[in-house]
């Protein structure tokens, strides 16, 4: 198990507003409130960034100098060809993240952009998305 790892959480458009918006579907925790109990159940150095501009999205991941990335895109996972490409030219692993089952919602939300060029998606969770994500990243 790989404890000294780097992990960049990025976050998109209006999951700033976890803990508000849509309680039913993504909870009524907000992100920050998540990351400092989830910074509690690893060893790894997890750094956080959100923004609702897709590029600041894409100057992060440009710019990251980490072991891997943990990608909640949010609507941009359904829309952005150039997120999508972003990822596929940094060697940097990715792993997109959702908290809700994405699959189980509107049938737009059925097409993932990023999930070709990610490492891996894990989805449907709730916040735990996240968690599973670090433990993968922690196996390597």
């Amino acid at each position: 198990m790989n404890t000294n790892m780097n992990i960049l959480i990025i976050n998109g458009p209006n999951l700033n507003l976890l803990g508000q918006r849509e309680t039913s579907v993504y909870g009524d925790m907000t992100f920050e409130a998540y990351f400092e109990t989830l910074k509690t159940k690893t060893k790894a150095n997890l750094t956080y960034f959100q923004s609702n501009v897709e590029g600041e999205i894409i100057n992060q991941i440009q710019a990251a100098k980490v072991d891997g990335i943990i990608l909640n895109a949010g609507g941009y996972t359904h829309t952005s060809v150039a997120i999508r490409d972003c990822i596929a030219a940094v060697e940097t692993p990715v792993v997109e993240v959702h908290i809700s089952n994405i699959s189980a919602r509107e049938s737009f939300r059925h097409t993932s952009l990023i999930s070709p060029v990610c490492k891996g998606c894990i989805f449907g969770f709730g916040m735990e998305s996240y968690e599973l994500a670090v433990k993968y990243f922690e196996m390597k």
